[in-house]
């Protein structure tokens, strides 16, 4: 397959949704937004944890990495293939760099999208040293031609390598090194059966409690010398949606606030006052997720409104809707998806102060 081919499949794949690391624009301007936005990437790197023991939260996955860890360094063999899938934000970057550290070997990083051509990805596996651990981020966006060459290199530690065109042709196989593959994704539906059986530790990381995102807050309050009582912490955890990366962003602009605004101390208060100046309410909703539930309520009776017709009413794609918004408030119940359209809960009206009405009251 040429270039120009290889570049237009891997348009057609990687615009197919909204993908939640990359997020759209208006979900990278969102100070809930659990994806990945500019300003992230440094402090992740100073509040990630490095060991396995510092990773707060992810019990079930904690224990089975610990004696998939354990096992493996015993026998001094490399680590089974490691497949960590759901929401974004929850850590799956950093349990792939934690497993390098525990096992002390190399780590190199690359994601689904960053690999265009067959080239890129030979390069990085002839090149892969004893046992490292390779990341590969986003695996659902791997272009289908690369996948398929990825599996006799998870299986056999072997790569088929193409040499010369046309009836010359011929097919090289090329020994590499026993190493570690750990993927992530946030969309595990779209990985192919035979991808997934190559994988032999399937972690799924769950949303975090209000008391495990206190400690997460409180640990990176330590990292970054800000003081923060339990109250202040606990307030921050409330409103950050189950998940470590907003409780960072946060905290950061909780900082910001109680230097500016108050004594440079956290405490229950402050934090309140900052994170109301930043429209960000107790249940961890934006004006955004307001927005979405007052127009089912307001324009629609509280539905069942489709999603072209909410979409088209809110300005915003379908796709962002559906992959952005909705999860959110599906999972602590403000919102409904059925067959006939989205309906707003009891609770999201209660939460916005809406009178339900009768006929609806009475289901």
């Amino acid at each position: 397959m040429d270039f120009q081919k290889l570049k237009s499949l891997a348009g057609s794949r990687a615009g197919s949704g909204i993908d939640l690391n990359r997020g759209s624009k208006a979900e990278a301007e969102r100070l809930v937004s659990a994806g990945r936005v500019d300003d992230d990437a440094s402090f992740e790197l100073k509040l990630r944890p490095t060991k396995l023991s510092e990773f707060i939260g992810q019990t079930k996955a904690k224990e089975q990495l610990a004696i998939a860890l354990e096992a493996a360094k015993s026998r001094g063999e490399a680590l089974d293939h490691v497949l960590l899938f759901g929401p974004p934000g929850l850590g799956k970057t950093t349990l792939a760099t934690i497993i390098s550290n525990e096992l002390g070997v190399g780590f190199q990083q690359t994601s689904g999208p960053a690999l265009q051509i067959q080239g890129d990805l030979t390069a990085i596996l002839t090149n892969i040293r004893d046992r490292q651990v390779l990341f590969l981020d986003e695996i659902h966006r791997l272009q289908p031609v690369l996948e398929e060459k990825l599996y006799t290199a998870l299986e056999d530690y072997k790569l088929d390598i193409m040499i010369g065109q046309g009836p010359a042709a011929r097919t090289h196989v090329m020994e590499i090194k026993p190493f570690t593959f750990v993927a992530a994704t946030t969309r595990p539906g779209l990985l192919s059966s035979p991808l997934r059986s190559r994988f032999g530790i399937l972690l799924r990381l769950e949303f975090y409690t209000d008391d495990e995102l206190r400690f997460v807050v409180e640990r990176s309050a330590e990292v970054l010398g800000v003081p923060i009582d339990q109250d202040g912490a606990a307030e921050i955890a409330m409103r950050s949606r189950g998940t470590p990366r907003i409780a960072n962003r946060l905290l950061r602009r909780v900082r910001d606030y109680a230097q500016v605004r108050a004594s440079g101390k956290i405490d229950r208060e402050t934090a309140q006052k900052a994170l109301e100046l930043l429209e960000v309410d107790a249940h961890g909703f934006d004006e955004l997720d307001r927005r979405l539930l007052r127009t089912i309520i307001e324009k629609y009776d509280g539905g069942p409104v489709g999603l072209n017709t909410l979409a088209a009413a809110l300005a915003e794609e379908q796709d962002a809707l559906e992959e952005v918004y909705e999860p959110f408030l599906i999972q602590i119940g403000f919102l409904d998806r059925t067959p006939r359209g989205r309906v707003a809960t009891r609770l999201a009206y209660e939460h916005l102060g809406i009178e339900m009405p009768r006929k609806l009251s009475l289901f």
